[in-house]
């Protein structure tokens, strides 16, 4: 650090500061170009088509693939888009990543301001009284003029400057500007985060609650079973054991009851801490029953290398690795004297040896922990597009089997209406139909949570 400071009381260096400061920082930056360390090159990364995105691309979807910005309005479904915009206004954690952001900001302001000078301006002024006891004061009162109150004033300006002269200052502000580069993304990769879970969890309330309704219907077909085989029994028609298995089946369908509550409670108190409530804040406005919203079309959002564009995390993993590398030449910089106005001073390195390779070592980590984040970014992206795909097969098979059921419930109905059969048949009938419309609920809800999955791999929910 370079110091230099002008104190006067009626002297004429005051106009020789403006000469020295000049002479300094023309000397300063014409040793700019001294810099050390590495130049940074982004990495790169060569990632092959998707190839479960053949299957995404060709499905038939009823609605348009939305903007990826804004993925979740693409399910047309109000309250969920609601949902996602309250979350993404009061979660906690999302206001949590913001502060860190400031903070990351704050520190690099702090860097690049070191490499600016600096002064301060002081004045003073100081009254002294010659005592008239003394010799010197006795003899000095005979003086012509003589005054024996004196004031001295003193006015001075220190300025401070450390010339930049092998670029560890510059180094130092640029990896504190990419670290909040960083941050920033990772603020952003939050906000990916709570539109998923808070769409996510919705998805999983529309679930349980489709789920509640078929069980409540199959407790009440399983219930009139019991009935019909009672009187069978009374009648002396049916078995003792024909009227356990009847009771068994109704303890089995009203067993799926508290799980099921369970988990719709569950993902409601979820829901409620996202959007920075208590748990049980917002549960009276999902208690009306809806449909679990129909899948859009994914398509449309470029190549696996434009995902590495879009990912937060990897975004702040790369710039994890420019963070670093600057740090390489921060470190070796230290190495080097520093520069004041009278000439070179300091001839040790201030850093140790092991400061440098300690420097090489984390930013060899931050370039393999980004090659790690592309990898899970392409592993998130094919996971998602693939329980998507499977998910709507499923779906789609369940469908088939529910008109096939429903044709042999309607055939058992006749049958038992020309006395054919007995009641007993259409109850098993009615009660293999509601078992398959539970599964439809199930592969619907894990389709809609996989097109959710899907765009949040993709990184989606914010403007690039």
């Amino acid at each position: 650090m370079n110091f230099l400071r002008l104190s006067y009381k009626g002297s004429p260096a005051a106009r020789k500061f403006t000469l020295r400061m000049g002479l300094a920082l023309a000397l300063g930056a014409s040793l700019t170009g001294c810099a050390v360390g590495p130049k940074y090159h982004r990495p790169t990364a060569n990632l092959q088509p998707f190839h479960n995105a053949v299957s995404i691309e060709t499905r038939t979807a009823s609605l348009p693939a939305p903007t990826l910005d804004q993925w979740w309005t693409g399910f047309r479904d109000p309250e969920l888009t609601r949902i996602v915009k309250r979350a993404l206004d009061e979660n906690l954690d999302l206001a949590a990543a913001m502060t860190r952001v400031q903070q990351a900001r704050a520190a690099a302001r702090g860097a690049g301001a070191q490499r600016l000078p600096s002064g301060n301006l002081y004045a003073s002024t100081t009254t002294l009284s010659q005592s008239t006891e003394s010799m010197t004061g006795r003899a000095a009162a005979h003086l012509p003029g003589y005054d024996r109150h004196q004031n001295y004033y003193d006015l001075g300006f220190m300025a401070s400057w450390e010339t930049d002269l092998f670029g560890g200052l510059k180094k130092g502000a640029q990896a504190a500007t990419a670290e909040a580069q960083a941050a920033e993304a990772l603020h952003i990769g939050t906000r990916v985060t709570v539109a998923a879970e808070g769409a996510d969890a919705y998805m999983q309330i529309r679930g349980a609650q489709a789920r509640l309704i078929f069980a409540n219907d199959q407790i009440a077909t399983d219930k009139h079973l019991v009935e019909l085989v009672q009187q069978r029994r009374d009648a002396g028609v049916a078995s003792d054991r024909e009227l356990a298995q009847a009771q068994a089946l109704l303890s089995q369908a009203k067993a799926t009851i508290p799980l099921l509550t369970v988990s719709l409670e569950a993902q409601l108190n979820r829901l409620d801490v996202l959007m920075g409530a208590q748990p049980g804040t917002y549960a009276a406005e999902l208690s009306s029953v809806a449909e679990i919203p129909d899948v859009p079309e994914i398509s449309g959002y470029g190549t696996p290398t434009e995902l590495l564009r879009r990912r937060p995390d990897i975004i702040a993993a790369e710039r994890m690795v420019a963070a670093s590398n600057a740090r390489i030449g921060q470190a070796l910089a230290d190495y080097y004297p520093k520069l004041s106005l009278s000439g070179i001073v300091g001839s040790q390195a201030v850093a140790p040896a092991h400061l440098v390779e300690r420097a090489r070592g984390v930013n060899a980590e931050a370039l393999l922990q980004y090659r790690s984040s592309v990898l899970h970014a392409a592993e998130d992206v094919e996971d998602a597009f693939s329980l998507l795909a499977q998910s709507e097969n499923r779906r789609n098979e369940i469908v088939r089997e529910i008109a096939e059921l429903q044709r042999v419930r309607d055939l058992s109905q006749e049958s038992y209406a020309a006395g054919v059969i007995g009641l007993t048949d259409v109850l098993d009938a009615d009660r293999q139909l509601l078992a398959a419309k539970d599964d439809l609920a199930v592969a619907r809800e894990s389709a809609a949570r996989a097109a959710v999955g899907s765009y949040r791999a993709l990184g989606g929910g914010w403007l690039p």
